[in-house]
């Protein structure tokens, strides 16, 4: 076992070299700085480019801000191979999702592409800042991430100067909604061949009812998440359009349902406590995590389909906190299991995990990347990463079950070679430091003598 955790910085390498060919083109490769700036996502304390240099050997911060902003490889063709690898790995089980959620990264000033005020979901609140809707291949509690879109605000997509400025291609500069690049990726993951039973998602998207149809249009299995306030009906509404009342009166033209729609929320409050069932979903670090679910079947309508949809509904609290629920809606067949159903729910929490583990260990929200460009490569570099961590973890789950990322991460930095152990090099780093500071005084100080005199 110490053998083959010795091993890690190895597999690490061998890891990266099977991406080799989609770092190079027919007159340049990137592949060294790319396979240092990897290796920087795990190794720096802080995941910029200088403290790379400081700690990867033969790192140059210049080499890795031209292969992250400048080099033209393709994130697709990485994040394809990203998926296929994440689908061996975790694909073709009956527990296999496609997990799609957001996420945000704080930034100051307005010149990151994408950046704007809008929902802040790591702040809480309104706030400056980007945000990417990313999809995560996850069975049980193993979740990589296999693709991304950056979200483009309206500000941006309406603003043609300033998407040539931050190098947004021109067929990228389209306005669309989260659930319409949430589709974009399900549908490119299943004609990738990426084999999931369902596809989960939270409230943000749930709220949506042209993202729960397109996916069953597209003959998708969903559980995703609604907001307390979702509309149900508990008999078929049957939509009709009703006769005229009056002979010479207008013929009307708008459906109507036949039923009373109610509030998920007011339907779970008028439910007896003898309604509730008890399950376990599975072991965590503070025991066996238990549910209570409320299941029945129910009608949905948008008021424009002729024919109202019936899906399951589920509503989740939990013991500890029955004033926190949880409601549901999923398209699977009718056969499914109440439990089956309220495990997929819960596998909604591994994105989250996925997001922090991408943080906290892999650089995910530390980068130096103002455009279209640097943001897409760094997001594909630290999906590299992650997936390396998760396929770490599935190969010592006998003999290391609780390996964590941030024990792989430390693992790294052990074995990976560093550079900033030697004496005189401690020293050059010191010296490039203060030689880049003394640079930007003297360049404070010029201009403001320039403003002066003029």
């Amino acid at each position: 076992c110490i053998k083959q955790i010795d091993d890690i910085a190895d597999r690490f390498v061998e890891f990266h070299h099977r991406y080799q060919s989609h770092f190079a083109s027919k007159t340049r490769s990137v592949f060294a700085s790319a396979s240092n700036y990897l290796k920087g996502l795990v190794q720096a304390p802080r995941k910029n480019m200088e403290r790379m240099e400081e700690y990867v050997v033969n790192a140059d911060d210049q080499a890795l801000q031209y292969m992250l902003t400048e080099a033209q490889w393709e994130t697709l063709d990485v994040m394809d191979h990203v998926a296929l690898d994440a689908d061996r790995l975790l694909g073709g089980s009956e527990e296999t999702g496609l997990l799609i959620d957001e996420s945000s990264f704080v930034k100051k000033g307005k010149h990151s592409v994408g950046v704007a005020r809008q929902w802040c979901g790591r702040l809480g609140k309104v706030d400056n800042c980007q945000v990417g809707v990313f999809a995560a291949l996850g069975r049980g509690h193993r979740t990589t991430l296999v693709d991304f879109r950056l979200y483009l605000p309206d500000a941006w997509s309406n603003d043609k100067r300033r998407c040539k400025k931050a190098g947004i291609p021109a067929a990228s500069r389209l306005f669309k909604t989260k659930s319409e690049q949430a589709l974009e990726m399900v549908k490119h993951q299943r004609d990738l061949g990426i084999r999931f039973a369902w596809v989960g998602a939270d409230g943000g998207y749930g709220k949506e009812p042209a993202f729960l149809r397109g996916l069953e249009e597209m003959k998708e299995t969903f559980v995703v998440d609604v907001h307390k306030d979702q509309l149900i009906y508990l008999e078929d509404p049957d939509p009709i359009i009703p006769a005229k009342k009056n002979p010479k009166g207008r013929r009307r033209t708008k459906l109507h349902a036949q039923t009373e729609a109610v509030r998920v929320d007011t339907w779970a409050a008028a439910q007896p406590e003898t309604d509730w069932r008890c399950y376990t979903l599975r072991d965590s670090t503070k025991g066996e995590l238990r549910v209570q679910i409320l299941h029945r079947r129910v009608w949905l309508w948008d008021n424009k389909e002729t024919k109202a949809r019936y899906w399951h509904l589920i509503v989740r609290r939990e013991p500890n906190s029955p004033e926190t629920l949880k409601y549901t809606l999923s398209n699977a067949s009718e056969e499914i299991s109440t439990h089956q159903l309220a495990k997929m729910q819960g596998q909604r929490f591994w994105v989250e995990r996925a997001f922090q583990d991408g943080k906290s260990e892999a650089g995910m929200a530390d980068y130096q990347a103002r455009k279209w460009n640097a943001w897409h490569h760094h997001m594909a570099l630290v999906s590299m990463a992650m997936l390396f961590m998760a396929e770490e973890r599935e190969r010592h789950k006998e003999d290391y079950p609780l390996l964590s990322c941030n024990d792989i991460e430390t693992l790294l930095k052990t074995y990976l070679p560093r550079r900033d152990i030697e004496h005189d090099e401690v020293l050059r780093q010191m010296e490039k430091r203060h030689r880049r500071r003394q640079a930007s005084i003297d360049s404070a100080f010029h201009k403001q003598a320039r403003v002066s005199t003029g």
